[in-house]
């Protein structure tokens, strides 16, 4: 069965059609990015799959569950993890101890916070931890962490919530290059040993065409387009939409525009 099923989602703003007519399917494991221009709908289609936007039409499945009206925190319960552009931890909290709670979230635990966060499923965390490489940093304030290691906090804070689908906001944003390709080698590795099946939004077409195994188009609140990076790359018309005819992806890397 499918993981994950976006049918016919349609969403308007006062006069302004932001999405219409958007429609899409993921599977366990696959990574599936969303690009387009700005203002295209990349933004409302993803906070509809996530829950944060209720649709005016169509309906968000998964596993075959009709979850298109379910709160985000409920969908975290049925499987929906997710990162955000801007990284979201408890910086007055070690590394551990923002993975520690997001444990006692999913395990509804949360009601019991007087007792010490540090004493309950440490050792659940530090498995999550060494699986973003993680481990070492455990006891460090996220405070102090640089930018990159942050982010991988945050992916083993998605990660507690057991999610069969991970939902990725510009995942690299802010990142240095070489940051930003071992980010989605890892979230690659993870989605294949485990079944999880990621959708991200993201502006960097390196870490798009270079990691997603499907790429879908929004202009203007549509899809124009649909296919393996390859078949995005040559597409005329997300070229004369969106990607240009210099763009960097036709230029061997390391390779500048004159």
């Amino acid at each position: 069965m499918t993981l994950l099923s976006v049918q016919h989602l349609a969403k308007s703003f006062g006069g302004v059609t932001a999405a219409r007519d958007v429609s899409f399917l993921l599977e366990r494991g696959e990574l599936l990015a969303i690009i387009g221009p700005n203002g295209a709908g990349k933004s409302t289609v993803f906070n509809m799959v996530g829950g944060q936007l209720r649709p005016d039409r169509g309906a968000v499945l998964l596993d075959g569950q009709d979850i298109t009206n379910t709160a985000p925190q409920k969908r975290f319960r049925l499987g929906v993890g997710r990162t955000f552009q801007v990284a979201q931890t408890f910086l007055s909290m070690n590394v551990a101890e923002n993975v520690q709670m997001a444990l006692l979230s999913h395990a509804k635990e949360t009601g019991g916070l007087w007792s010490p966060v540090r004493m309950r499923h440490r050792d659940e965390a530090m498995n999550l931890l060494k699986q973003v490489g993680m481990e070492e940093a455990a006891d460090n304030p996220c405070s102090a962490l640089a930018y990159g290691d942050v982010k991988r906090v945050e992916l083993a804070i998605a990660l507690a919530g057991q999610p069969k689908l991970l939902l990725m906001d510009e995942p690299t944003a802010g990142m240095a290059a070489r940051e930003r390709s071992e980010l989605m080698d890892l979230t690659s590795t993870i989605a294949d040993t485990k079944g999880i099946g990621v959708l991200f939004t993201e502006h960097d077409m390196d870490v798009v065409f270079g990691h997603a195994e499907r790429v879908i188009v929004l202009v203007r609140g549509q899809i124009i387009a649909a296919g393996t990076p390859d078949e995005i790359r040559h597409h005329d018309e997300v070229r004369r939409a969106y990607l240009g005819d210099d763009h960097a992806l036709d230029r061997p890397k390391g390779v500048s525009p004159s």
